[in-house]
Formats: structure tokens, sequence, C-alpha cells
């Protein structure tokens, strides 16, 4: 009996700082691939703010050809679900999770990206091989002011066995965002595997819910398959970067 409590692991719920600044959700009903509607938002949020997520950047998808999300479409939808949410501007904010690809250099040419805070933007891949061009946007991203903050790396599967591609991103100045739900197996253990890895090398900057429905919320009451819990619980203190009084 005194082994079962001496062996149990921590959920993830249980491990979020108060107060926790999300960087990255689609709690923005009706734009992507996350909330359906208001209802849905409210309730999401609601879950979310019993584990002590207090701050909410939402970053609904920018992904060509998918959701064709305009900054003008994305702002304009914040700034209705905010008024109709009733919540402060500095605990309901906007920016974007762009997906890069050829055609992002030509948005980058024409507009002004949605970021997460002053020059931090939320960037993603394509699940099935990297952009040809990627380490020339990483570069043209730095170059006009940007600091690029990659979206769960662990969970691009073309890097499971190449290592090295994630110190190569890291060196040209990409900051690597964790996806919390990695920590629980939610994604597979694979990709468990690899965050663990990420940990353990201290390649990570940043951690982000990435809730999109129910289902994720559901896991915040898993346990923890990460072997390095505490480099875990560290980098979730370090989203206060993005608190906004």
């Amino acid at each position: 009996m005194f082994g079962f409590f001496k062996n149990k692991k921590k959920t993830l719920k249980e491990i979020i700082p108060a107060n926790f600044v999300d960087i990255h959700s689609h709690l923005l009903y009706g734009l992507d691939d996350g909330s359906k509607s208001l209802n849905e938002t409210k309730q999401l949020i609601a879950d979310l703010q019993k584990f002590g997520f207090s701050q909410f950047i939402v970053t609904p998808h920018t992904t060509p050809l998918v959701w064709e999300n305009t900054k003008d479409g994305i702002l304009n939808q914040h700034q209705k679900v905010k008024n109709e949410l009733g919540m402060a501007a500095s605990d309901f904010r906007v920016a974007s999770e762009y997906l890069i690809d050829d055609s992002f250099l030509k948005r980058l040419e024409n507009e002004r990206l949605l970021t997460l805070k002053d020059n931090y933007v939320l960037i993603e891949m394509s699940y099935i091989n990297p952009p040809i061009h990627l380490y020339e946007i990483i570069m043209e991203l730095n170059s006009q002011g940007y600091q690029p903050v990659l979206a769960h790396p662990e969970r691009y599967n073309f890097y499971k066995s190449d290592y090295d591609s994630f110190k190569r991103l890291k060196n040209v100045g990409c900051l690597f965002q964790m996806n919390m739900l990695s920590s629980t197996g939610y994604y597979g253990m694979g990709i468990t595997t690899i965050a663990d890895y990420l940990l353990k090398e201290n390649m990570y900057d940043f951690a982000g819910s990435d809730v999109h429905h129910q289902r994720h919320i559901n896991d915040f009451s898993s346990e923890l398959k990460v072997k390095n819990v505490d480099a875990f619980e560290s980098l979730l203190f370090k989203n206060v970067c993005f608190k906004s009084e």
C-alpha cells in the first residue's frame, strides 16, 4: 500500500503553476479546427482556469488552402468573441499560428504578422515534411525583426531519428514551444520520447496547451509519461514573460 503512494505519478494538471499564461490555443471559435461555438469556448476556458490558467493568447491557424484566415478576419473575430466573453483585453489576446510553406515568404513581404507579444511569432510546419526553404524562412523572419517560435517541434515525425536538425534550428535562432499534452503520451509515446529528449537537452523555451476541444482538456488528468519531470515543471514557469498586466 505504501509502495502504491510512493510510486504514484503526477498528473499534468497538478504541476501547472498558478496564473499560467497559455501562448498556443485554438479557443477562438469559428476559424479553424478548434472551438466551434461560443459555448464551447466558454467551457474550454473555464476548464483551463480550474487548472491554473489565467491569460490566453489564442492562435488560430493561418494555413493556405486549409484555413485561409486573414489578419483582419482574425482580429475582427477576436474582438467579437472578447466582447461576448466579457474578458479583459490582457486576459484574452490574439496572434496566429502560421504554417511556413513556399508561400510564406510572400506573406512576409505583404503584411505584418500577428505576434504572441512584441516580436515573437508562432510558426508550424507540415507534419509530412519540412518546407524546402525552411532555413531561408527562419533567417528572413529574423532579418525582419521577428523572433520565430516553432510550435510543437516534438510532433514532426521526420525529425524523430534526426535530432541534429533540432540543434540546427536552434542555431539559426528558432525558439521551441512544447505542447503540454506531449508530456502525457496523448499524441503517442514516440512523440513523448522526442519531447523527453528536448527537455533533457534544455532545448525548449516555452510551453503551450494547443487546446482544440474537450478531449484535450480531459487528458490534463492523465499521468505524466516524460522522465524529465523537473525540466518540464521548470519550462512551464518560462511562460511568465508573456504575462500582460
